[in-house]
């Protein structure tokens, strides 16, 4: 009996300690695929999207009603004047992808 406590003991110890390093050196989690921008997006739209997303993320954790329109980002975007239709835009379908999904599944 008291071989078996030992060896439950043991397995318990190594899994705590070897599962985590096996997870750390996967690295990250893959983006899932609502996470990431469509294809027609260029580099400004790709960042709205993900700021989209982002934004989506923080209302969601802080418990805010989801508004597009209550971020700061999607109100006064962080790029130049000829870029701001393409990055608003791309902002409200990220955030819109992240609600969606937020609010039907979870993290």
């Amino acid at each position: 009996m008291r071989s078996r406590k030992t060896m439950i003991a043991v397995l318990a110890f190594a899994t705590s300690v070897c599962v985590p390093s096996a997870i750390l050196a996967q690295g990250p989690p893959p983006h899932e695929a609502w996470e990431t921008p469509p294809s027609e997006f260029h580099e400004i739209g790709q960042r709205g999207y993900h700021d989209g997303v982002e934004g989506a993320r923080k209302d969601f954790q802080n418990h805010r009603k989801p508004n597009v329109n209550n971020r700061d980002e999607f109100k006064h975007p962080p790029v130049s004047g000829a870029d701001r239709d393409e990055y608003r835009a791309a902002f409200r379908r990220g955030y819109d992808a992240g609600v969606e999904h937020l609010m039907n599944h979870g993290y």
